[in-house]
């Protein structure tokens, strides 16, 4: 008999449909296609030039060819502490943090290290694409409590409490959210943590969009409102969407010590240490002011108004405002089943793929984080693409 050549455990991993659709998109660029692209999650600001700067003059600097310890230069971990305390008003210390090449390795390595096969994970859907694959890898099993656009894709405690097995073993929270943009107030974030502290689950929170913030919305960390959750709480974030450092690849976990210590023996072995270049950008980064960010911000905050406007000028389209990161998730179950320039999409895959074939606008399709019948476009783009690409899909929708 023929052994595979793949592992199972490889095999059945998915591609990343977010990357996937943005390299669709870049290669029919490439080719000459006018491609506008809604699909990449992230920044189209350049790195602030302090960043760079402090990136340039590390390149110079011997010490910083060599290796270094795996969890983090030490300037580095003491600069995430002090972040923490700024923006979340949260208290560590260095040896709870470790520095991860990418938010990435943080969201796998903290499955990797608290779950043992078959151990279920509660996943609030929609959810970021790769989530479910860092669970599977881990062994874990992925519960998944779908919040449609009614409760504003906003999970509630009762959903959770429902799913709750005597399997499970931790809840994946995100706010702001990828891919939605939801915002959980400060009573929900308190009522889910008060609800994992009583049932003795874990909790992995995803802090990544912490900054991109509006309408007054705020995103409290989940151990400051409940500290009891100290204990159980691994808390991931990173320099790449706050400070348009995506290609930087210098991300973090903040978690009890046992864990931090148990992660740092993983990765000395996976990739030893994250570029040192890149820790210096991101020192940098740190400890500077946030105005550059607010900048960021301010355009955000308007390219999101002027999308929902948009897309809910397009007959079958829903669209909630979201409060945060730079997403929006609108409903399109409304258009499916119609058909559009002969063909018939059923499922929000579809309807993705006849877009971005007939009009060259590329949106990724709500397969990629939960059930069908929804796009993510991601608004990290310019104003006049906004305006192009959502009058391309309007076009092609109302021709009849």
């Amino acid at each position: 008999m023929t052994k595979p050549r793949i592992s199972t455990r490889i095999a059945s991993i998915a591609e990343s449909a977010t990357l996937a659709v943005d390299s669709k998109a870049k290669a029919l660029k490439a080719a000459g296609r006018p491609v506008i692209g809604f699909g990449a999650g992230e920044p189209d600001f350049p790195t602030p030039d302090y960043i760079v700067a402090a990136a340039i003059d590390a390149a110079g600097k011997v010490a910083n060819h060599r290796y270094t310890p795996t969890p983090g230069l030490p300037e580095l971990r003491d600069a995430i502490v002090k972040k923490t305390m700024r923006d979340s008003q949260y208290e560590i210390t260095a040896d709870q943090v470790l520095v991860t090449n990418g938010g990435k390795q943080a969201v796998y390595e903290s499955f990797a290290t608290i779950i043992n096969p078959g151990d279920e994970v509660i996943l609030p859907a929609p959810y970021w694409t790769t989530y479910p694959e860092c669970i599977k890898l881990a062994g874990g099993v992925s519960v998944e409590v779908f919040a449609d656009e009614t409760q504003n894709y906003l999970v509630t405690v009762e959903q959770l409490e429902k799913a709750r097995t005597p399997k499970t073993k931790a809840l994946l929270f995100c706010s702001p959210s990828n891919p939605t943009g939801s915002v959980y107030s400060t009573e929900q974030v308190k009522a889910i943590g008060e609800w994992a502290l009583k049932n003795e689950i874990w909790v992995i929170t995803d802090e990544i969009y912490e900054h991109l913030l509006y309408d007054g919305a705020k995103a409290p960390s989940l151990p400051v409102l409940v500290p009891g959750l100290a204990d159980t709480t691994i808390i991931l974030n990173g320099v790449a969407k706050t400070y348009a450092m995506t290609g930087w690849r210098v991300g973090w976990m903040i978690g009890p010590k046992d864990v931090i210590k148990a992660a740092t023996n993983l990765q000395s072995h996976l990739s030893s240490n994250v570029s040192n270049v890149s820790q210096r950008a991101a020192i940098a980064a740190l400890n500077g002011d946030l105005s550059a960010v607010h900048k960021m911000g301010e355009a955000f905050a308007r390219r999101r108004d002027l999308i929902v406007k948009l897309l809910n000028e397009i007959p079958g389209f829903e669209c909630p405002t979201p409060q945060g990161a730079f997403y929006v998730y609108p409903s399109v179950k409304g258009v499916l089943g119609k058909t559009i320039r002969g063909k018939t999409p059923k499922t929000s895959a579809e309807l993705a793929n006849l877009i971005l074939e007939e009009v060259e606008v590329a949106a990724v399709p709500g397969e990629a984080f939960g059930p069908s019948g929804y796009l993510r476009f991601s608004y990290a783009t310019s104003d006049e693409d906004i305006v192009e690409g959502v009058a391309r899909i309007k076009k092609l929708i109302t021709e009849g």
